[in-house]
């Protein structure tokens, strides 16, 4: 293959907050990296055969992380509500015990096994002690909640997790804190060690928040800041002292507690100027020098942030600040894409994403713990879940699974019913989650969706999961190679291409009720990474797929592999020297 160096301007970082970074600790010992190590396949830049969207371009030089540290881009990481995925005590409510005696089912540890999903990396969702089930109103951000176990419980579950090749990161909520987290009640009682660590108000200002809702509430003496709701007050990240603190929380689960990284919650809001609400440029110095403090704590630490905005805010966000943030956009119109009848939702934003981000610096996703889960908004479509599950599970970036995505789980707001118990079994409704009663009954599907049914059935959404995930984690073209939107000729037809210099995926995703022939649709690359002849290998979909004839600029045109694509339907070709 043709080959090409890339080039990109290193970064230019704005002024750290130097007062409050505590002197130097020995990085953590990080687990081997789960896979391959990561690397940038030298190849030639095609022209694109259909043009990107339009975006702005971010305000900072982005420059991709050096390789040893992005082992991110190895990994398919797994979303995890603890109360709700395997209680190991009968209470009712999931706990890490119960996680841990359920690692297997995400990875055993051995790749020539069959029955694991295979994810190399778990997201925890919060797991400090809080007041409310979902955690994300912290209480003490430097001990787990009793009702998920202890702090010893959690060092366990890290090992076995590393034992088994998967990294661990956990929710970092530094935006607010819970109202009975010691240090607002100190600050609300006047306390003036502790007054300044919030936002206060002699009197509520007129303004609202970001979306028309009430933001000042009313404390002991004056008005509190809170963007979410009253129970959750904001913290004045201006304060070196509450910043100090949450550097200091950050090296206790990095070092301490033997964390991977973090996800990062709510990062678009955490300081304000007035009435402007999201992405300040103090919320962004704020976290430029929070990214110089976690590399320094450990270099191969790895943080992915939630700002849920349009790519090119998200863009703002990586490089400098967060190694990597979600991309909600293509996210959506991956979504829609399944939905059908038409791929040009994921056409337009695949190419916008290849064409402004670093190479694979994003994490990718279907919905998640905040979002009506991806079975309920395809209607309950399997066929379409299995659409949904290849685009993400194929595309570049960071892949993120929402637990239970995996069997089609179904859920809808409120939140509580989209973050319901796991669905192990079927024979009651304790969905073998629980020999108790579980925290929150499931939905009546839970006797044909669940794991034990769906892992004896080769055809099930689940083993299709572990097919995709397989295939991933044993070819690093799909983690980390190159990748082009392909021309279709049609708007029926979602046609990416994955590469590296040993090999080639086509994957095609036709979303319309009707099958693709000829007539319809063909697929042209004006200039690729190809020379000389090709082997090609249908992994998935109809078998003995032609062959493309390779032009003089590495690409081809009018490339009809099958003479039809069944309607709502998948197909991925590797395609080898």
């Amino acid at each position: 293959m043709k080959t090409i160096q890339k080039f990109l301007t290193p970064l230019i970082f704005l002024a750290l907050l130097a007062a409050c970074i505590p002197s130097e600790p020995t990085p953590t010992q990080l687990p081997p990296t789960p896979t391959t190590a990561v690397a940038t396949s030298p190849v030639v830049a095609p022209t694109q055969t259909s043009a990107p969207t339009a975006i702005v371009a971010p305000t900072a030089t982005l420059e991709p992380a050096p390789a040893a540290q992005t082992w991110w881009n190895d990994t398919v990481f797994y979303e995890i509500f603890v109360r709700s995925f395997k209680d190991s005590d009968g209470d009712g409510v999931g706990d890490i015990n119960g996680l841990i005696e359920s690692l297997d089912y995400l990875n055993d540890g051995d790749p020539s096994t069959t029955t694991d999903l295979g994810v190399t990396g778990i997201w925890l969702m919060p797991i400090t002690e809080s007041p409310s089930y979902h955690g994300y109103d912290v209480v003490d951000y430097y001990a787990v909640d009793e009702e998920y176990g202890t702090n010893e419980d959690f060092q366990r579950l890290v090992s076995e997790a590393h034992k088994r090749g998967i990294r661990l990161i956990m929710d970092l909520v530094i935006n607010h804190t819970s109202t009975e987290n010691p240090w607002f009640q100190k600050s609300n009682d006047g306390d003036p060690e502790y007054r300044d660590w919030y936002l206060w108000a002699d009197s509520a200002p007129a303004y609202l928040g970001p979306w028309g809702q009430e933001v000042w509430y009313k404390g002991k003496d004056g008005y509190y800041y809170a963007v979410f709701w009253s129970g959750m007050p904001d913290l004045n990240l201006e304060n070196q002292e509450v910043t100090a603190k949450i550097f200091d929380i950050s090296r206790f689960w990095l070092e301490e507690m033997g964390v991977d990284g973090f996800r990062m919650d709510a990062i678009k809001h955490l300081i304000e100027n007035g009435s402007a609400q999201e992405n300040t440029s103090t919320t962004h110095a704020w976290l430029q020098a929070y990214h110089q403090e976690y590399k320094r704590i450990n270099p191969n630490a790895f943080a992915v942030g939630e700002a849920w905005t349009q790519t090119d805010k998200v863009l703002d966000y990586i490089g400098d600040e967060m190694d990597i943030a979600f991309e909600f956009d293509l996210a959506g119109a991956f979504v829609r894409t399944a939905n059908g009848p038409l791929a040009s939702s994921a056409i337009n934003q695949m190419n916008v994403v290849l064409n402004n981000y670093p190479l694979g610096q994003y994490g990718v996703f279907l919905t998640n713990h905040d979002q009506d889960r991806v079975m309920s908004v395809l209607r309950g479509k399997v066929e379409k879940a299995r659409l949904a599950a290849v685009m993400l599970l194929t595309s570049p970036g960071v892949p993120f699974i929402y637990y239970g995505e995996e069997i089609g789980m179904s859920g809808v707001k409120p939140d509580e019913d989209i973050r319901l118990p796991m669905q192990w079994s079927g024979g009651n409704g304790k969905v073998g989650f629980t020999t108790g009663s579980p925290w929150r009954l499931p939905p009546s599907d839970y006797e044909t969706v669940n794991v034990a049914a769906e892992s004896a059935d080769p055809d099930s959404l689940l083993s299709l999961y572990r097919d995709l995930l397989r295939l991933r984690n044993e070819h690093a073209a799909l983690r980390t190679g190159e990748s082009l939107v392909i021309d279709a000729g049609t708007q029926r037809l979602y046609a990416l291409l994955r590469y590296n210099e040993q090999e080639a995926f086509l994957i095609l995703v036709n979303p319309h009720p009707k099958a693709l022939t000829p007539e319809l649709y063909s697929l042209t690359l004006e200039s690729g990474p190809f020379t000389g002849t090709l082997n090609v290998a249908a992994l998935f979909g109809p078998a003995d797929p032609a062959a493309p004839q390779i032009n003089a600029n590495g690409g081809f045109e009018n490339y009809i592999p099958f003479p039809e694509i069944p309607a709502e339907s998948f197909v991925i070709i590797q395609l080898t020297p």
